[in-house]
């Protein structure tokens, strides 16, 4: 069993890393955290995997505070970047393990519609544009922008849990990324 702390208090990211790491590891246990991640409501480029780490060192610096015995510690990020002459939303995580050993993940990338994108480089949340574009509430406990976007396709938690997965690559694979 592994223990696991997450550096959100939303569902939907809780959920997610419950489902990926019980993918890998039999019946792991989550506690959730609100952690700061140190970077600006809507993360930019490399501010977004920067954001995930603040995470999950502020999350392992808990657990050895409070010794709660975690196994591993997930800071996760969702942000815009520019590739080209698009700007793309993705979800970033950064896992850190009890030994300190890190890995890094992301969702796929998506575009912005225009509508969307001027108000985000306006300086406006996603969430908050979400729900209006969307006209939902609290969108982003819920299938998310990507979720509408996919017309149902993928979910903000498979979505998140994408990143996830891709950030336990390296302790998959230990032998690989880690040498000892």
């Amino acid at each position: 069993m592994a223990k696991i702390l997450v550096g959100s208090k939303n569902p939907v990211k809780v959920k997610a890393v419950e489902e990926t790491f019980s993918r890998f590891f039999p019946e792991p246990e989550v506690m959730s955290f609100s952690v700061p991640s140190g970077v600006p409501d809507q993360p930019r480029g490399d501010e977004i995997l920067r954001g995930c780490r603040n995470r999950a060192i502020e999350l392992k610096r808990i657990n050895e505070e409070r010794k709660l015995g975690a196994d591993f510690f997930v800071g996760m990020e969702a942000g815009m970047t520019k590739m080209e002459s698009s700007w793309f939303n993705f979800s970033g995580a950064c896992i850190i393990d009890k030994d300190g050993k890190e890995g890094y993940g992301t969702s796929p990338f998506f575009q912005y519609p225009e509508i969307v994108l001027k108000r985000l480089l306006e300086g406006e949340e996603l969430g908050v544009v979400a729900d209006e574009v969307l006209g939902e509430h609290n969108s982003k406990q819920k299938g998310g922008m990507v979720g509408h976007f996919t017309k149902g396709a993928m979910d903000r938690k498979s979505y998140i849990g994408q990143s996830l997965i891709i950030a336990l690559v390296p302790f998959l694979n230990r032998e690989l990324f880690f040498k000892e």
